[in-house]
């Protein structure tokens, strides 16, 4: 199954990388030039009328090291394909509000972190699961007139819950678009791991929404187990994960909008203590504050402009790996006359529990290293600065150049590596 599902993604891929002129001779209609392989003749269009929507997209990243890390230069590259259809069942069966959702998604590729540097942000956030695997079967409605809502399924729950969809202007996946403390701490799980769950969401006014659920933590349908990526229903399961978020979105349509998220965890998973006491504990937690808010407006095009961003996350003491998470920047949208080409800078900080720190100083002791060693010397937090340039090329080609300084890589694996500099580009196409 999985091989015959990777060849398929292979020849889509092929087709529409190798095959730009199919989109070009496609007829005028609504498709043309927001993807590149167009309207399929028509058919496209067809099946959308009838409530039948395909899409398909790829992310390629090429990143390389030309300072610090290990101490060698070098490069890497990874990918992801991801096709899925959409089933507007309104449309199909009469049912006004609702729809019908499967993605599948199939990632390929080295680890410039990995390899190069040894840091806990991965520079590539396309690298993670590298094998095809079915990353959403779902179902979602809404009903009240807009104001309510509900979702049921097999699907990723970072595509619901503390996501921050501007820092997709970003390479490095401590940006895009989560903070990395809440799948690191807990059984939280973003895109592409999907796991039961439903959800529930409420428009309380305006300007704020409700939104809470419940979700499967299993372990064994994460990670790398290639075996399970076909799996929904392997067994494994150690607890649930309870998500609550508020959201605000005060001067939404206005000139200066904002968004901003204020959530919680709780995760019932039984699960070992960091540091010195390993004893087994329950009730794995935590906080966050997401922000964005728009600061400037070109005038004639409320489009341009700067919006800036802030994240905040703090996890229980017991059981995080990642104690506090903080990051702040802002995107410019709108440069020179490309109006659709933007500019990103951000920072990210993530402090290493100090529980861990403690327990790696007393294992040294343990092992006799002299207590004037360098080794004592550990850092607390790894951070990041990012600079990237996203070009729009086309509706459907967007390549981002991208820059990245990586401070004290080493603080995750308890070692004293060389902060790091990464180059490389990101490039995204919509099929």
């Amino acid at each position: 199954m999985a091989a015959l599902i990777r060849t398929s993604l292979s020849t889509l891929v092929a087709t529409a990388l190798l095959c730009p002129a199919l989109a070009a001779a496609q007829s005028v209609n609504r498709y043309d030039g927001a993807t590149l392989t167009g309207d399929w003749g028509g058919t496209r269009t067809a099946l959308d009328e009838r409530g039948i929507r395909f899409r398909g997209d790829y992310v390629g990243e090429a990143m390389g090291v030309v300072d610090g890390g290990y101490g060698r230069t070098g490069a890497r590259y990874a990918q992801q394909v991801r096709v899925g259809v959409d089933l507007d069942m309104g449309t199909l069966a009469g049912w006004s509000g609702g729809a019908f959702h499967v993605t599948l998604n199939d990632r390929r590729g080295n680890s410039t972190s990995a390899d190069l540097v040894g840091n806990r942000f991965p520079i590539q956030e396309a690298y993670g699961g590298q094998y095809t695997r079915l990353t959403e079967a779902s179902y979602d409605q809404t009903f009240n007139a807009g104001q309510s809502y509900f979702k049921l399924g097999y699907y990723a729950m970072g595509n619901q819950f503390g996501l921050h969809s501007l820092l997709t202007h970003f390479v490095n996946a401590a940006f895009c678009a989560h903070p990395l403390a809440m799948s690191g701490n807990s059984g939280w799980y973003n895109y592409p791991t999907a796991r039961w769950g439903g959800e529930v969401a409420q428009q309380v006014s305006p300007a704020l929404n409700v939104r809470t659920g419940w979700f499967q933590v299993n372990p064994n349908l994460g990670g790398n187990i290639e075996r399970n990526a076909f799996r929904p229903f392997v067994s494994g399961t150690t607890g649930s994960l309870f998500p609550v978020e508020v959201t605000w979105t005060p001067d939404k349509g206005g000139a200066h909008p904002g968004v901003y998220k204020f959530g919680g965890y709780y995760d019932t998973s039984r699960v070992n203590q960091r540091g010195l006491d390993t004893s087994p504990t329950t009730g794995r937690h935590g906080a966050y504050m997401l922000a964005e808010q728009r600061l400037t407006r070109e005038a004639g095009d409320p489009q341009r402009g700067l919006t800036a961003f802030a994240q905040y996350m703090v996890s229980d003491t017991d059981t995080a790996q990642i104690r506090r998470w903080y990051a702040l920047g802002g995107v410019y949208q709108g440069i020179g006359s490309r109006a659709q080409d933007s500019i990103a800078l951000g920072y990210v900080g993530a402090d290493i529990n100090r529980r861990l720190v403690d327990a790696r100083r007393a294992d040294l002791v343990g092992m006799g290293v002299p207590g004037d060693s360098p080794l004592y010397q550990l850092s607390q937090a790894e951070e990041l600065f990012e600079l990237s340039y996203s070009i729009q090329v086309t509706p459907w080609l967007m390549i981002r150049p991208d820059v990245q300084y990586i401070v004290n890589p080493g603080t995750f694996a308890y070692t004293r590596t060389d902060n790091a500099w990464a180059l490389g580009v990101q490039t995204k196409v919509t099929f």
